[in-house]
């Protein structure tokens, strides 16, 4: 009976290999997905894999996505480029880990405009459909934008109940415009993607990281740090999930209908519900295992937060209408859409 149970398993097994190769074998287009996040993660078996299924099954095969996780093609910073450079053919970035380039579109990350993933990929992508943030993604095609849930604060050694706790501590920083949060506040930022936030706190390379519970929970963090402060709407980030414009233009008519069909606002509003239902996972686990918790009493908005959020808001504002952008307008339209649209 034994050897009857294994025979028919190999056989099972043998002949699902030779499905997926007969699948392979009849695809005409082989579509390489790059990312910087582990391939057990919560973002690429919820969302990335997700949609590489959605394509495959609404193709007929047609397309096969290849999936390359982990920064297995390109590492955070150059998952872009690497698009654009056709190194892969969709590609999944953080846009501010490459400073200066989609400045417009880095608004979104600043103190206030929103306080969870739902709502700050609505804002997000409503931006670039309304043609606000557009020109920034001139290289690629962008099949849809989103962002994480609301950025904290997470030490080692030290609770951070005021802006003073912060002082002179070494915090992990996602972005150039996170990075004048953090120094106005008093740390001093450590630029870094998020998988190398684990190591660097490791080795005590810094003191804290600034991500959100997702973050927390993802890249394995609440391992190591057990004192976390929520200041709501301290900052998010935006994402962007592109394709590379040769591919998809050399595409048949039908096919760049598949990939229309699995854009914009509907999967960014998918994006939103793995990220949101991570945060809630990551907190909870924090809770589980007996970590503090403090909750800044009104986030951005509370006395001692506000007039450093507030400066570092105008700061870059500023910044960004000297260069001849219109960052103002582009500001007010955030948040007009997160007490409407996107409320």
């Amino acid at each position: 009976m034994i050897r009857i149970i294994k025979h028919a398993a190999i056989t099972a097994i043998a002949a699902s290999v030779i499905v997926s190769a007969q699948a392979n074998a009849s695809a005409e287009y082989t579509l390489r997905f790059s990312h910087f996040f582990p391939e057990v993660s919560g973002p690429s078996k919820g969302l990335f894999q997700k949609w590489a299924e959605a394509v495959e099954v609404e193709s007929n095969g047609r397309i096969d996505v290849q999936m390359y996780p982990s920064s297995t093609l390109a590492k955070p910073p150059a998952q872009y480029d690497a698009v654009k450079n056709s190194i892969a053919d969709v590609s999944v970035s953080v846009q501010g880990y490459t400073a200066n380039r989609f400045p417009l579109t880095q608004i979104v990350e600043l103190p206030g405009v929103s306080q969870g993933a739902a709502q700050g990929s609505c804002i997000v992508q409503s931006l670039y459909d309304e043609g606000l943030i557009s020109n920034e993604y001139s290289q690629t095609k962008p099949l849809f934008l989103f962002t994480h849930g609301p950025g904290g604060i997470h030490t080692t050694e030290k609770e951070i109940k005021v802006p003073k706790d912060l002082e002179g501590l070494r915090i992990r920083r996602p972005t150039a415009v996170v990075a004048k949060l953090l120094e106005g506040l008093g740390a001093q930022p450590v630029g870094m993607p998020a998988p190398d936030s684990y190591q660097s706190t490791q080795r005590g390379v810094i003191d804290g990281v600034a991500l959100p519970w997702e973050g927390q929970y993802t890249f394995r963090l609440n391992e190591l740090t057990q004192y976390h402060t929520d200041v709501g709407g301290l900052y998010t980030l935006a994402f962007i999930m592109t394709i590379n414009k040769s591919f998809y233009n050399h595409l048949p008519a039908d096919l760049k209908k598949v990939i229309d069909h699995n854009s914009g606002m509907a999967w960014s509003k998918k994006a939103a519900i793995v990220f949101d239902d991570l945060d809630e996972k990551g907190r909870a686990q924090a809770i589980e295992m007996g970590h503090n918790i403090t909750v800044i009493e009104g986030g951005a908005e509370n006395p001692l937060w506000k007039p450093v959020l507030y400066q570092a808001t105008e700061d870059y504002l500023n910044e960004l209408q000297q260069k001849g952008l219109p960052a103002y307008k582009v500001y007010a339209r955030a948040v007009e859409l997160s007490q409407s649209a996107c409320k």
